[in-house]
């Protein structure tokens, strides 16, 4: 039985489709789930997508992190669900509190919408299992608010418990050594800036992101 993965969307969502489409290119099974629900029902992993929740008022996912939902998506990741935030939802992710620290205004304070090379630091998260160590990967960027800050304890923690799972080859937006995703301590969640969804398609002429998303499913089994 295919794996069931719930997209979470919310008012300003814009990257819900692109992840339903790919992962079920990859073989999964996706339905999307809207934030005023207040239960996940059956299901194997959570990914909340990119966009502008609810326009990014105040900052992007403060508003999205007291919807309903975000009740649900909390308990599972705590019981080892796996969930997976992609640039908006990465935000979303350190605004509940899932993950550690906060994304802030692109350093030149200009967005960011080019393909960058990211390398893959760590294999110990439910995204980059079937990637290795080192790997250099070309994954799209489309943010404004997509620089990574925290504290030094914040960056000793991440450093020495292996949760910085991606960073880009050049500084492209200000991030703290250069981080493009991070996981929590057990792995099973990973929020990362860079859009693997928008490089599955061969037709698209990025491939890049299968590796990421196939280790998603992978863990969703």
């Amino acid at each position: 039985m295919n794996p069931l993965i719930k997209i979470i969307t919310f008012p300003g969502t814009n990257c819900e489709y692109d992840a339903y489409k790919q992962l079920r290119f990859l073989g999964a099974e996706a339905e999307l789930v809207w934030h005023q629900q207040s239960t996940l029902g059956n299901c194997s992993g959570i990914i909340l997508p990119g966009g502008f929740a609810h326009g990014d008022y105040l900052r992007p996912g403060a508003i999205a992190r007291f919807s309903p939902i975000m009740e649900e998506v909390i308990k599972f990741a705590e019981a080892g669900g796996p969930v997976v935030g992609i640039c908006n939802g990465f935000q979303v992710l350190t605004e509940c509190g899932l993950l550690p620290g906060a994304l802030s205004k692109n350093e030149e304070m200009r967005f960011i919408c080019k393909t960058v090379p990211c390398v893959v630091k760590s294999t110990a998260s439910v995204l980059t299992s079937a990637a290795t160590g080192g790997q250099e990967l070309h994954l799209p960027i489309n943010h404004g608010e997509g620089n990574y800050v925290c504290d030094d304890a914040t960056l000793q923690y991440l450093t020495t418990n292996n949760m910085i799972v991606l960073s880009y080859t050049t500084n492209v937006n200000g991030s703290i050594e250069n981080i493009a995703g991070i996981t929590n301590k057990i792995g099973n969640v990973v929020g990362l800036m860079p859009h693997p969804e928008r490089a599955v398609d061969p037709l698209t002429g990025q491939t890049d992101g299968q590796v990421l998303l196939k280790s998603f499913i992978e863990a969703t089994k």
